[in-house]
């Protein structure tokens, strides 16, 4: 299957899912913002990466507004020179509306990424020959305040529809890619590879989490994914 196919059927698969309170709001940029999510996947997602870098789910300033995994507003305009129509999501909070590559509101956790990115290989080229980016789960859970809530803390029920469409997704992702290695960007991202791609022989590994929620992540988060990335073996630049 093509990433294009893949992710089709897991925008839609999601988007059937129902959620309880406390979440209120459930946005889907798979829907949404799918110009700029589609033309990520065919720039970029060339296949025979060697790393899959996986982040747990979409962040309200990130890909929630670009279509981008930790899509960073200003890297996806300036630096990987994606474009396209963000539309709005069916049911949208006015505390967290979406503006798309307009919005003036940084990711901190994308900005360090892909900010590491950018500077440790430079050119996107340089970067995609070497990795792929993806979110496990493509949906943005939030309460009626606006506030941010993990697909982790979700009901057991609830939670075993997501992670069945998201774990069927992330394999499907890692056979088209030939990724041999998938790494975890966070606990739970690492812990859901684990689960998902358990006898397949892809090694997975984890590394910090950029969260500026992270005491250790804002000591300096790109020298420490620099090390645990070398730790796992995973690939430098020239």
């Amino acid at each position: 299957m093509s990433l294009i196919a893949i992710t089709s059927e897991l925008r839609d698969a999601v988007g059937r899912l129902k959620f309880s309170p406390p979440v209120t709001h459930v946005y889907n940029p798979l829907e949404y913002a799918w110009d700029v999510h589609a033309r990520y996947l065919s720039q970029f997602g060339r296949g025979n990466q060697p790393v899959v870098l996986l982040g747990m789910n979409p962040g309200p300033f990130g890909m929630a507004q670009t279509g981008v995994p930790f899509g960073e507003v200003n890297v996806v305009r300036d630096w990987l020179r994606l474009d396209g129509t963000v539309g709005k999501p069916k049911r949208e909070n006015p505390k967290r509306p979406i503006t798309g590559l307009a919005c003036t509101k940084s990711e901190v956790s994308g900005a360090r990424l892909w900010g590491w990115a950018r500077d440790t290989f430079k050119t996107p080229e340089a970067f995609f020959s070497r990795y792929f980016v993806v979110n496990y789960c493509p949906l943005v859970f939030m309460e009626e305040s606006g506030k941010n809530f993990t697909p982790d803390k979700l009901p057991v029920r609830e939670a075993a529809a997501l992670y069945a469409v998201c774990d069927r997704a992330l394999l499907e992702v890692v056979k088209t890619l030939k990724a041999p290695m998938v790494i975890g960007v966070g606990a739970f991202a690492h812990q859901r590879a684990d689960v998902a791609l358990k006898g397949v022989g892809v090694v997975t590994g984890r590394i910090l989490h950029p969260s500026p929620a992270s005491p250790l992540a804002n000591r300096g988060w790109a020298e420490a994914a620099t090390r645990e990335l070398r730790a796992l073996g995973a690939p430098a630049p020239d």
